[in-house]
Parts: C-alpha cells; structure tokens; sequence
C-alpha cells in the first residue's frame, strides 16, 4: 500500500506501517498503536478507518488525559436526563456518536483504573450504560487505541488492567521516531515548507542541502511535529527564499535557545483534526517547542533574551499586518497560549496537572486550554 495524501514516508519502517494497514482494511480487529509524542499516531487511526469497510461511517476521535476524571465517563458513555446536576437533556456519548464507525481513544494509559472496567465490557459484548442509565446500549464500534506510554509497565505498576491491556493489544502497531526514519526528513521538510507557505498565503522557500543535513543530524525529541513546527518557524523567520543552514533555528544549530512563543501549533489540513501534527501533518502536542528566537537568528547582534523576545514578536505582528491578517490579537494570543501550555507540558513530561501548577492556573483552566487551542 502507498502513502495516502495525509501521511508520508518512504523510509522500510514507514512501508511497514503502511502494509499493516492495508492488511488490517477488511478487518475490524481493535488495534493499539504505539509511539513517542508526535510521531503519528492520529493520522495512522484515521488512515485505519479510511481504509476500512467503515470508512463512510463516523471517525470519533477523543483523548481520555485531556478530559477531567469526573467528565470522561459522561464524555464516553453518554448520560441520562437528570443523571446529576445540569443534566437537562439526553446526551449520546462518543461509543454512541461513533456507531457504525471507529472510535479512536488517544493516550489509553492515561484513562482513570475505574474507567478501565466499563470499557472492558464495552470491548467484550459491545454494550454499556448511559450515567445514570438503566438500559443497555448496543454500540457497533472499532475501537482503535493509542499510547506514548509503555502499558507492560503501567500493568506491572497496578496502573493499568491486565485484561484490558490484552483486550487492546490484539494487533499493535509501533510508530517509528523520526530519527529511525532520517531519510524521510528532507522529503517530510520540503512538504511542511509547502504546507506553511499556503497556510500564511506566501511563496514557498526552498532549502538548501546543506540546511536539510545539517536538519537530518538533528536528535527531534518532538518528533515529526517539531519538524513541522521548525519549518513553519523558517517560513517566517528566515531572511531569505532560499534557506540556509545558518539560518536554522537555535535549538538545531546548538546554539543557546530564548524560549518565544513564535512557532504556530500549525493548523492541520482538513484530513486531520487541528492540531496535532504527526505523518505530515499538525498534532499533539507534548513536544518540545521548536519556536525559539535569539538576536543571532534574527540577523541582529545578539542582545538580552528579552530584547530578543520582543524583536522576535514585533517581526511576527508587522508580518501578520503586512499581509492583511484582521485577527492579529488572536493570531498570536493562540500561539503564546500554546507554547506556554508545550513548554509546561514537556516540563513535566506530560502530567497536566503539575503543568498547570507550575503556570499558575488551574486543572480546569488548562485543560479547556488545551481543547480551545486544539493540542490534544
């Protein structure tokens, strides 16, 4: 099977990938993929289902670390009209939402160990109760999970249910990391240069070999959505059509990087949901942020780290105005918010929580960010 429109790769891991899934198009086996933040995850489920008998029926897609404990039962399962406080109508849940089609449950291993047995049930005989419900609900749904996390230690930790685990894990799927695919960055930069330069309305820069090695040596701990973040760093940033590897930014280069909420959390193509970037396209969003501005990268002697910020800032804003952008405030409003919210979450590896107190905010607050901002 070739890559479709919505992921790339050419590299034998990727190959894999893509003959596993048109293998698995007949099927509607539960399949759980694995694999570091930003190596593609999302884009592998929704592929899954476009390529499987239940393609004309709905993809669902939720992430089960970015809801609080006490709505993801309500979220999953539906509730009944009175079933606690504000209740008012009837609602359908995602298994409900997804009937008929796939129901994508990102970040598994986050999900709370109560939660863990309902779902058990809803694998084993397709039925579950609506909160507050007294009347089984039959859902037809292929349940596809997905994990950065390795569940084998979640289980031996009590974290995670053992049958479970075994009722997901019936075909698995592992995501490589970029740096076990290098040969598919220059192919992946060139693409996410594209991409960028139509998303802000501008011509494309090209990028010299030079540049595209120098990239290639380069250790990605975010993987393919830093990649897409570097590139849509480079489109606003770099001084020239043509990219050159001085013009790489900090963190690629070695140098010291100045933390700047510059990098967009670039808004995905219609194929995929916002913000998550993954086989050539946006997501999630725990990587580390690759939006970092220094006076060098500038063309500017190096000051302070604030002067640079603020230079880097008012780049950003005069180019936005330049080019006509009538939601500046917004624009960058987004994207301040979401490098805050990546830096915290990469900070703390994850944990929302601890993120949110170390910003200032509450559980809450940062999770309805992360919603509002698409970084699940």
């Amino acid at each position: 099977m070739g890559a479709t429109p919505e992921m790339l790769g050419q590299a034998p891991a990727m190959q894999d990938v893509f003959r596993a899934i048109g293998r698995l198009s007949q099927s509607n086996v539960t399949v759980l993929i694995t694999g570091e933040s930003g190596s593609g995850k999302e884009l592998v489920a929704r592929a899954l289902h476009k390529h499987s008998q239940r393609a004309s029926g709905p993809f669902v897609a939720i992430n089960t670390a970015a809801i609080p404990k006490d709505l993801l039962e309500s979220e999953l399962f539906g509730h009944e009209r009175g079933a606690f406080t504000g209740a008012q109508t009837m609602r359908r849940g995602r298994f409900e939402q997804a009937d008929g089609g796939t129901l994508f449950l990102d970040e598994i291993g986050d999900m709370p160990f109560d939660l863990q047995t309902r779902l058990l049930r809803v694998l084993s005989d397709g039925s579950f109760y609506r909160v507050g419900g007294h009347s089984a609900v039959k859902a037809n749904v292929r349940v596809i999970a997905a994990t950065h996390q390795d569940l084998e230690q979640r289980v031996r930790e009590g974290g995670f249910r053992e049958d479970l685990f075994h009722r997901l894990n019936v075909i698995r799927l592992r995501l490589p990391r970029l740096t076990d695919r290098r040969e598919d960055i220059p192919m992946l930069t060139r693409h996410f240069l594209q991409q960028s330069a139509r998303q802000l309305g501008v011509e494309p820069k090209r990028i010299s070999d030079a540049a595209v090695a120098r990239l290639g040596t380069f250790g990605f701990p975010g993987n393919v959505r830093q990649l897409e973040n570097i590139c849509h760093w480079l489109t606003v940033m770099a001084p020239a059509q043509m990219i050159e590897e001085k013009d790489l930014p900090p963190e690629v280069l070695g140098d010291e990087p100045v933390p700047a909420p510059m990098a967009q959390a670039v808004v995905a193509p219609p194929a995929a949901s916002p913000a998550r970037a993954d086989e050539g396209l946006a997501a999630p969003a725990s990587s580390q942020a690759p939006a970092t501005v220094s006076g060098t990268a500038l063309g500017r002697p190096a000051g302070s780290a604030d002067e640079a910020w603020e230079h880097g800032l008012e780049v950003e804003a005069n180019a936005l105005l330049a080019s006509g952008c009538h939601d500046v405030w917004d624009a960058l409003t987004r994207r301040f918010e979401s490098k805050l919210i990546l830096a915290a979450l990469a900070s703390t590896r994850g944990r929302r929580i601890e993120a949110a107190q170390k910003l200032g905010i509450g559980r809450n607050t940062i999770t309805r960010k992360i919603q509002e901002l698409g970084l699940e």
